[in-house]
């Protein structure tokens, strides 16, 4: 894909997106942030412009319908929020390692869902796990 190509995708992606979730505030910004995410760490090479495409129309029927399409982004975009802020719980100023294994390892079966989701309905919604190293990195003894 060229770069117009790309910034296109990423403009039908985040405008029905907000269509989507209807511009309510926590949902928007998570929505603006898991999407500059995947653009930012993909490369030009694994845009696939079908998969885009099975993308943005599935955000319009999030759209259009209370459906199946528009729960699954809500709870997709609610995790993602929860996520961000660290869980329900506020953290520990020193986990310890059992704690920090589990931060860093509990999303991964939600990100294998989507990832799965991906794959069935040939779409493309971002499956990663935001994680700060650093506070793990500096809680670890040298």
């Amino acid at each position: 894909m060229s770069r117009q190509e790309v910034v296109r995708a990423y403009r039908h992606l985040y405008r029905h997106g907000l269509r989507a979730v209807q511009f309510s505030k926590p949902a928007r910004f998570t929505l603006r942030d898991r999407i500059r995410l995947a653009f930012r760490k993909g490369s030009a090479v694994d845009f696939d412009s079908q998969r885009i495409q099975n993308t943005v129309e599935f955000l319009q029927y999030a759209t259009v319908e209370n459906g199946l399409e528009h729960k699954i982004l809500k709870n997709l975009l609610f995790v993602w929020w929860s996520q961000e802020r660290g869980g329900k719980s506020k953290s520990k100023p020193n986990p310890t390692p059992d704690e920090r294994r589990m931060k860093t390892t509990a999303f991964d079966a939600f990100n294998h869902s989507i990832e799965m989701l991906n794959e069935s309905m040939q779409l493309c919604i971002p499956a990663m796990t935001v994680r700060d190293p650093l506070p793990i990195a500096k809680s670890i003894p040298s």
